[in-house]
């Protein structure tokens, strides 16, 4: 049953993300994220990984993508649509993207070779490994350790491309008036 399930809800979170890089209409387009997200946070359920699927849904299903539609609404993206896809820039980089998803199909089947798994380790209460250790496990609490100790870089990193990519929407979606007469 468990198997039927994840090909269900694989095929839909692949298809949809199909659907959403070849749709022309935008807003269809982040629509099929979404069903994409959730169908992500249901192989996490499926992995027992409840924490990540919840986290799934509320943060990327509901929050971020509330944030993408409404950078489409103010941007008005669906007049803008059709040039998009005529633009080169767009054709150049589906090619790459496709040139280098057949790359890695490739290599899948033909190398056989995959990372190598590494082994979970406790997490330490203090950075220098003295103490006794959290053990690795799905909850909340070995999560949040490992997010603000070991992987506090990362996390700091993100949200500073977040502040970035905020802070160019708001400068792209200014509007700019243009002087109608001149005065001398």
């Amino acid at each position: 049953m468990t198997d039927l399930l994840f090909y269900i809800f694989a095929g839909i979170t692949l298809i949809s993300a199909l659907i959403m890089v070849i749709s022309p209409n935008v807003v269809n387009g982040a629509m099929c994220m979404i069903i994409s997200f959730v169908g992500t946070a249901a192989l996490f359920v499926l992995l027992e990984a409840y924490f990540l699927a919840v986290l799934q849904v509320l943060v990327y299903a509901g929050a971020v993508m509330v944030l993408f539609l409404f950078i489409i609404m103010l941007l008005d993206a669906d007049k803008d649509a059709s040039r998009l896809l005529k633009d080169k820039m767009t054709l150049a980089g589906s090619i790459a993207g496709f040139a280098l998803l057949v790359v890695l199909v490739c290599a899948a089947f033909v190398g056989g070779q995959h990372l190598p798994e590494p082994a979970l380790l406790p997490v330490m209460e203090n950075p220098t490994g003295e103490g006794p250790g959290i053990p690795f496990t799905t909850s909340a609490k070995s999560f949040g350790y490992s997010l603000f100790t070991k992987y506090m870089l990362p996390f700091q990193l993100t949200g500073f491309l977040l502040l970035a990519a905020m802070i160019g929407v708001i400068v792209v979606s200014k509007k700019h008036e243009e002087p109608t007469g001149e005065k001398k």
